[in-house]
């Protein structure tokens, strides 16, 4: 995961980073500790997600595809 521009706080994912049918955490690993809250996951799967604590918005990286469930 790579935060893109701190203005936004918006951070780019990769296929990667997704976990299980198209979801990703927040807060992330990477953000500090003054952030924190309980962690939600974030639906991916259409191109991005946005955190309804934070507010950080969650997007794919462009070319990035995300499988679907088993």
């Amino acid at each position: 995961m790579s935060a893109s521009t701190a203005s936004q706080n918006v951070v780019e994912v990769t296929a990667a980073d997704v976990q299980g049918p198209g979801v990703v955490f927040c807060p992330n690993p990477k953000q500090v500790l003054s952030s924190m809250h309980p962690r939600v996951y974030i639906d991916v799967s259409h191109g991005e997600g946005k955190c309804p604590y934070c507010s950080t918005v969650y997007r794919l990286k462009e070319g990035e595809k995300v499988g679907h469930g088993h």
